[in-house]
């Protein structure tokens, strides 16, 4: 399963009694090797389209279990690469990095 599929399997809107809407955090992938990582993309995430459905071609990064050299020029802050946030990451190096690391599971 490619990461434009994932992301459409994995998308689960919700809408409030008012009519706001908008999508559930994505589950972290986990990667063969141990790698997780959190991805992400809708209206409110750092993604292209900027839009609840894809297909994408960036996307938003969080919160990996290790420093990503890949991502380091998209991360919002360097100095704490675990506990940051990845934005506008181009959907081949994100889909590059999880088969570096085995696939996810």
């Amino acid at each position: 399963m490619n990461l434009n599929q994932w992301l459409r399997e994995t998308r689960k809107p919700w809408t409030t009694p008012s009519g706001f809407t908008g999508i559930n955090i994505r589950p972290k992938i986990e990667c063969a090797d141990g790698l997780i990582l959190s991805v992400q993309a809708s209206h409110g995430h750092y993604c292209t389209p900027r839009e609840d459905e894809g297909p994408y071609t960036a996307v938003e990064v969080g919160y990996p279990s290790e420093a990503i050299p890949e991502f380091m020029e998209y991360c919002e802050s360097p100095e704490r690469p675990t506990d940051t946030v990845y934005g506008w990451v181009p959907f081949e190096v994100v889909e590059a990095v999880i088969e570096k690391h085995g696939g996810a599971k």
